[in-house]
């Protein structure tokens, strides 16, 4: 089982300037808690795409390509391209030129987009939501299996013999597909033999279960190799050495951001007692010590058959030496502990 870490780049605001965090110091800080992911073992990191003044990242691939300058081993993945609003051809050339740099660790993680601040940006229409991320999904997956493509769509312009270059270092990515809890994304990731990763940040996760095993369901009825399925959870999660202490840290700017994004959507205010719940071992939360942590893991990966764990580690941007803390738990605690648990268990 593989266990990493994501990050969107949030800013932190400071409430008596009332203005958030320089960008430029963020990436920086970033670009150490990466190097520092792949020195304690950690196996994946991942970067998110927003475009909105609290996230530092709009280009995931331009920090991916930063961090394969400062690493050795660790994947680097984005998570999420929004791919509705992207072009495939450029997507696919931009993370095989991060592949080439890494020397082959570059992957690809593709959604419809959870934040939709891009499709204006882009000038796309929200209305053709679902049938972009159809369409662009299909020719990203062409693209990465053949050299030269010859192709026509409804929203991009006809390709005709087109070569796209620079081709990664085997040829291919992996490409995995976010899906934050619809059934027919699950569906369309299935049949076309493509691992998946669902985003579970609130609520019961026990409640995903049956998205799990329509995956699995849909995967080998489309005649998938089951010695290739790939299954993962991406969930928000610090690492602490005082669980107590890092609750009572932690939970201003975590609710602060999840109030944030939850204006523009009709949520109530984040409350202490979601966070608590949130941090049980039912709930949706990795926010906790690290045999807290080691224990919450191996129960999702037992009720999903994870093949990968990835912790979103900046929601509300933690302080840098709290993040650098985290990651280090993670890496040189946390994940030894659970391999052990799953080899022991095997």
């Amino acid at each position: 089982m593989e266990i990493g870490i994501s990050m969107f780049g949030d800013l932190a605001f400071n409430n008596e300037t009332r203005s958030f965090q320089s960008p430029q110091e963020r990436l920086q800080d970033m670009l150490e808690e990466i190097k520092l992911a792949d020195e304690v073992g950690l196996d994946v990191f991942g970067i998110g795409e927003h475009h909105r003044p609290d996230f530092a990242v709009s280009t995931p691939e331009i920090i991916l390509a930063a961090a394969a300058s400062v690493t050795k081993n660790i994947k680097l993945t984005s998570s999420v391209t929004v791919l509705s609003s992207a072009d495939p051809v450029r997507v696919y050339q931009n993370f095989s030129t991060v592949d080439l740099i890494s020397g082959g660790r570059a992957e690809i993680t593709v959604g419809r987009g959870s934040f939709i601040e891009s499709f204006p940006l882009f000038g796309y229409d929200l209305n053709d939501y679902n049938g972009l991320f159809t369409e662009k999904l299909q020719l990203l997956k062409e693209i990465n299996e053949n050299d030269v493509i010859t192709w026509k769509g409804k929203f991009r312009a006809t390709l005709d013999r087109q070569e796209v270059l620079p081709r990664a270092v085997n040829n291919n990515l992996e490409i995995w597909v976010a899906v934050g809890g619809t059934p027919q994304s699950v569906v369309r990731a299935a049949r076309l033999g493509l691992p998946l990763i669902i985003a579970i940040i609130g609520g019961m996760p026990s409640q995903f279960k049956p998205f799990f095993e329509l995956y699995k369901t849909e995967y080998l009825e489309a005649g998938h190799d089951p010695a290739k399925m790939q299954l993962a959870t991406h969930s928000h999660g610090l690492v602490g050495p005082d669980g107590k202490a890092l609750s009572d840290l932690y939970f201003p700017s975590y609710a602060a951001q999840m109030d944030r994004v939850g204006r523009s959507r009709g949520w109530a205010p984040y409350t202490r007692a979601q966070f608590e719940g949130g941090q049980s071992r039912s709930g949706a939360l990795f926010i906790g010590e690290p045999n807290e942590v080691v224990d919450k893991i191996l129960y999702h990966q037992e009720m999903f058959g994870l093949t990968r764990f990835l912790m979103h580690t900046d929601v509300g941007a933690p302080a840098h030496k709290d993040l650098m803390k985290s990651i280090e738990l993670l890496g040189t605690h946390v994940a030894p502990a659970v391999k052990k648990a799953l080899t022991v268990n095997q």
